[in-house]
């Protein structure tokens, strides 16, 4: 079994908080930078699309969130590193308000993949995955 480097383990828990913090802030360019180029959004665990490519998964984030505001929370992390590459699960929860009266609260999970480049470490795939959905309007 691999177990991670606690260095390694911290700077890939501290990019899943920024990634939840530019996402709730909406700094699409912070956030975008948090993805390797070639980067996967997978939602179709949660009813969405499968999106390939860094700048398609963020238009795509941006063109339904950008009218509401959201709370994005993850804990409970399960991390491992294999050298340049991990993998992690997150237990996740959300809440988002949109402008015209429309509510989403759930919860789930994100799996994760992560790649180092450049020393710094990205996502390279992210899969949504719900246990609850409760949508309003």
């Amino acid at each position: 079994m691999l177990t991670p480097c606690f260095v390694d383990w911290q700077a890939i828990a501290e990019l899943k908080a920024r990634y939840c913090r530019l996402l709730d802030t909406r700094d699409w360019t912070g956030y975008a930078a948090l993805f390797s180029a070639d980067a996967v959004l997978d939602t179709t665990g949660s009813g969405g699309p499968r999106i390939e490519g860094r700048e398609a998964a963020v238009a795509m984030v941006r063109a339904s969130l950008d009218d509401a505001v959201t709370v994005h929370q993850v804990h409970s992390p399960e991390i491992m590193v294999d050298g340049d590459v991990a993998t992690a699960v997150w237990a996740m929860s959300d809440r988002l308000r949109w402008t015209n009266g429309r509510r989403l609260d759930g919860a789930g999970h994100y799996h994760e993949r992560y790649v180092r480049r450049g020393g710094s470490w990205l996502i390279a795939e992210t899969r949504l995955t719900r246990l609850f959905v409760d949508m309003q309007g």
